[in-house]
């Protein structure tokens, strides 16, 4: 029986922002419809804004489980069925990290096992990321001196900051509208 190590969620920071972009962009979706008559009806907007918010958040749910055997990646049973699944990786079976860049220039990491028949990407939007990579290098004994978080969390500070001031506009749009 393997013991649970440590428990990583995706950082508060990150899943506030992202909820508030989200609300921020489709909030006030319904209200224009229905101020400029489109042909969405107000209603429909109001569903697909209701099941996106529960998507987002289910998939800002996202846990990594480190235990004395594995590391493991675990999502909520309705986005295991429909986005992502879960996957888990015996320690014993990585065999390095390779590094990636990504389209807009960052660097993500995969975790590549010894038969290297998949990689399986290190998640680097938890809180408590650099725990989470120490615990790593000490049950593989790679190197992970480089490694960084993917963005840091002044960047979403600041993206939170904007997002914010984007849904004061949205309010002042929303009651602006006449009646």
């Amino acid at each position: 029986m393997s013991e649970i190590i440590a428990i990583f969620r995706i950082s508060p920071l990150i899943r506030i922002t992202l909820f508030f972009l989200y609300i921020s962009l489709t909030l006030p979706l319904p209200f224009l419809s229905e101020a400029t008559s489109a042909p969405v009806s107000p209603l429909l907007l109001w569903v697909g804004i209701c099941l996106g918010a529960m998507a987002l958040l289910a998939v800002l749910s996202e846990e990594v489980r480190l235990d004395t055997d594995k590391i493991q990646v675990t999502y909520p049973p309705v986005i295991r069925i429909f986005l992502r699944k879960n996957w888990s990786l015996n320690w014993s079976e990585i065999s390095e990290l390779k590094m990636r860049t990504t389209g807009q220039g960052g660097l993500v990491y995969y975790f590549i096992t010894e038969a290297k028949e998949r990689a399986y990407l290190l998640p680097m939007r938890v809180a408590g990321f650099n725990k989470m990579v120490t615990i790593i290098q000490e049950k593989t004994t790679l190197d992970t001196a480089d490694i960084k978080p993917l963005s840091q969390p002044w960047m979403y500070f600041i993206l939170l900051i904007f997002t914010l001031f984007l849904c004061l506009i949205d309010l002042w749009v929303v009651l602006s509208i006449p009646h």
